[in-house]
C-alpha cells in the first residue's frame, strides 16, 4: 500500500466527520439552517482538536452551490476549490507570521469589496493572540462594523491573551479534548480503512499520548505505521514514541518498595543503554505513580489513569504503597523534573531522585516506629500537653503570689533604705530582655577614643560588607554603631526586622569577618534597638535608673520573682507586661 499522510487524508471535510465537537457542531449547523450566521467568530481551545478545520468546513457551508447548508456537498466547485485553498476570498492567515498592523489595514482595505467568486467573504486568522496591539486595534472597528458579505473566524489555543473587546464582539466556542474512547474508536476505523494491522493497546497509547488532539494522534499513527509497513504493535509504539512500558515501571517500583538500591540503579542503567532519555523516563514515570494514586484512591479508575491500560492489572503494585507514599514520591519526582531541565547531566539526577526516593521512606519508617515505641500520641501532640502543663503550673505560681500579697508601690513610699521601687505603676514591658549584657560598660564607653576611630572606619566597613554580599549590605545599613566593649560592637537598629536579619549566622558571619577585617584583631557583633539605646542612656543619666536597677538584678542571677522570668521564657517578651 503506497503511504500516505494520514492527518492530510483524514482531515475533516464535513461538520460529520468532526470528533468530540458535537455541541458546537449542532450550534453551528442550526445556525446556518436558520440564516442566523454571525459576522464573527472566536474558536478556543488545545492544539489538534479541529478548531481551524472546523472554520474551513464553516466557509465551505456558507458557499456551498447547494447551500447555504448545514453541510457543505463537498462535491461542488466551490467546495472543492475551497478545500483546496484555491478561493480568494476564502483567506487563511497565520497571525503568528502576519501579526503587524500593516497585514490588518491591508486586509480592511480589500475586506470592503464583493466577493467575486463565491456567496460571502470569510477571512480566518488562526494564532490570533500573537496580533501585536496596533493590529488589534485596527481589527477593531471592522469586528464592530463588517460589511454584509463579510466574514471573520478567529482560532486561538490562548484566548486570555485576547483584548475582552475583541472578544465581546465574537461568538465564542470553545473545543474541547477529544476523549480517549472517541479517539481509539476513530483511530480504529481509520486503520481498518487504510488496512493498518494495528493492536488495540498500541491505538489507546498513542490516544493517551496526544492528550485529546486528534491531529497528534494522527500524526503519531502515520509515523508509526511508515516505519512498521502497515502493522502497528504495543512495543513499536513504545520504541518509537520513547515510551517505557508500565510493566517494566512496576518492576521498578517494585524495587523501590523493597529498598533494593542496586536494582534501582541496573533498571536505571538497562533504560540508557536502550536509548531512552532520563528526562523522558522521569516523565512516563511521575505519570505511572499518578496512575498508581489513582488505582489506591478512585475505585473503578480504568478511564483516569494516564500511561496504564488495564488499571486492574496494576492494583497489587499500588497496594505496596501507601497514599502517604504515593504522594512523597510524586513530590519528589516533580521537584527533581524542574532541576533536571537545567542538569548537565540528567541521567544523574534520575537516579539521584530515585536513590531519595528510598531515603524518604526509610525516615518515614524511622518515624513512625519511634511514634508506636512511645506508645503515645505523636511528637505534635505531646509537645502541645507539655506545653499545657507548663501554663497550668504558671497559673498555679500566680495564683499563690496573688494569695500572699505584692508589695504596694503606688503610693508614693519607699522600702527601707530609702530606695525608690524597682517597678513602679507604669508596666515594665518585657523588652529589657533583649538588652545586651554589660549595658552600664556600653554606656559609659560610648565617648571613649577607641570607639570614635572605630565610626571613622564605618564607611569603610559598609562598603565591605556590600563586596562581600550585596543583600547584607542592604540589611546593615540600617544600623548604627553606638558603643564597643572589649572585642564587640554594639549597632543600634531603628526596624526590627533589620536587626533580626542580621543575627542570622550567615549574616552575622560576614559582618563580623568585615569588622575583623577592618579593626584588627577577632570582633564581634551586638545588637541593640535604636529606641532602647536611647531610652537606656537617658537613664543613664539619672543617678537613681530604674532601668540600671533591672539589668544589675538580672547581672547578679535574675528577677527577684522567677515567675516573672518563667512568664517571659514560655510565653515571649512581647506578649507579657507586669504590673504592680
Amino acid at each position: 500500500m503506497e503511504h500516505i499522510a494520514l492527518y492530510r487524508a483524514w482531515r475533516p471535510q464535513s461538520f460529520q466527520d468532526m470528533v468530540g465537537q458535537q455541541h458546537i457542531i449542532r450550534t453551528l449547523q442550526n445556525a446556518i439552517r436558520e440564516q442566523r450566521v454571525s459576522h464573527a467568530y472566536l474558536f478556543n481551545g488545545p492544539r489538534g482538536t479541529g478548531k481551524t478545520s472546523a472554520a474551513k468546513i464553516l466557509a465551505k457551508a456558507v458557499n456551498c452551490e447547494k447551500g447555504p447548508a448545514p453541510e457543505p456537498c463537498n462535491e461542488c466547485e466551490t467546495c472543492r476549490r475551497i478545500a483546496a485553498g484555491a478561493v480568494m476570498d476564502v483567506l487563511e492567515i497565520d497571525a503568528a507570521s502576519n501579526r503587524g498592523v500593516e497585514e490588518i489595514r491591508d486586509l480592511r482595505e480589500k475586506i470592503k469589496y464583493a466577493p467575486t467568486e463565491v456567496r460571502r467573504k470569510v477571512y480566518i486568522i488562526d494564532e490570533v493572540h500573537m496580533l501585536t496591539t496596533e493590529a488589534f486595534n485596527a481589527l477593531l472597528k471592522t469586528l464592530e462594523e463588517p460589511p454584509e458579505h463579510a466574514m471573520f473566524i478567529l482560532a486561538t489555543t490562548e484566548p486570555h491573551k485576547l483584548p475582552a473587546t475583541i472578544i465581546s464582539r465574537c461568538q465564542r466556542f470553545d473545543f474541547r479534548r477529544v476523549s480517549l474512547e472517541e479517539q481509539t474508536a476513530r483511530l480504529t476505523e481509520i486503520c481498518k480503512k487504510e488496512q493498518i494491522d494495528a493492536e488495540d493497546s498500541a491505538l489507546q497509547y498513542i490516544a493517551r499520548l496526544s492528550d485529546g488532539g486528534m491531529r497528534d494522534a494522527l500524526s503519531v499513527l502515520d509515523q508509526i505505521s511508515a516505519f512498521t509497513e502497515g502493522k502497528v504493535t504495543y512495543e513499536q509504539v513504545l520504541g518509537m514514541t520513547g515510551g517505557i512500558a508500565s510493566e517494566q515501571f512496576s518492576a521498578l517500583a517494585e524495587r523501590l518498595s523493597s529498598k533494593d538500591a542496586g536494582g534501582v540503579l541496573q533498571t536505571v542503567e538497562g533504560w540508557m543503554q536502550e536509548g531512552k532519555s532520563a528526562d523522558k523516563c522521569m516523565e512516563n514515570l511521575l505519570y505511572y505513580f499518578r496512575d498508581l494514586l489513582m488505582i489506591k484512591m478512585v475505585p473503578n479508575a480504568e478511564h483516569m489513569t494516564e500511561r496504564v491500560l488495564d488499571a486492574s492489572s496494576f492494583q497489587a503494585v499500588a497496594e505496596r504503597f501507601s497514599k502517604e507514599d504515593l504522594f512523597r514520591t510524586i513530590n519528589t519526582l516533580s521537584r527533581y523534573q524542574n532541576e533536571m531541565k537545567y542538569a548537565a547531566n540528567p541521567q544523574m539526577l534520575f537516579e539521584v531522585a530515585l536513590l531519595s526516593l528510598l531515603s524518604l521512606g526509610e525516615q518515614a519508617a524511622v518515624q513512625g516506629r519511634e511514634a508506636l515505641s512511645a506508645g503515645g500520641p505523636p511528637a505534635d501532640s505531646q509537645a502541645v500537653k507539655r506545653l499545657e502543663g507548663k501554663i497550668a503550673e504558671l497559673e498555679k505560681k500566680l495564683e499563690q503570689v496573688m494569695r500572699s500579697g505584692v508589695p504596694a508601690s503606688g503610693g508614693g513610699g519607699e522600702p527601707a533604705g530609702g530606695r525608690p521601687a524597682a517597678r513602679q505603676n507604669a508596666p515594665r514591658v518585657s523588652r529589657m530582655a533583649k538588652l545586651p549584657p554589660h549595658m552600664d560598660q556600653y554606656l559609659a564607653r560610648q565617648n571613649d577614643e577607641s570607639f570614635k576611630d572605630i565610626r571613622g572606619k564605618w564607611n569603610q566597613v559598609l562598603q565591605r560588607v556590600k563586596e562581600e554580599k550585596v543583600t547584607v549590605h542592604a540589611w546593615f545599613t540600617n544600623g548604627e554603631p553606638v558603643s564597643a566593649l572589649d572585642d564587640s560592637v554594639l549597632v543600634a537598629f531603628k526596624n526590627d526586622i533589620h536587626r533580626e536579619t542580621i543575627e542570622k549566622p550567615a549574616n552575622r558571619q560576614v559582618v563580623e569577618q568585615v569588622l575583623s577585617e577592618f579593626l584588627g584583631g577577632q570582633w564581634h557583633l551586638t545588637t541593640i534597638m535604636q529606641k532602647d539605646w536611647n531610652e537606656s542612656a537617658e537613664s543613664a543619666s539619672s543617678p537613681k535608673s530604674e532601668v540600671l536597677e533591672l539589668e544589675h538584678e538580672e547581672e547578679e542571677g535574675g528577677s527577684k520573682e522567677p515567675w516573672v522570668d518563667e512568664a517571659l521564657n514560655l510565653f515571649g517578651e512581647n506578649l507579657v507586661v507586669i504590673k504592680e
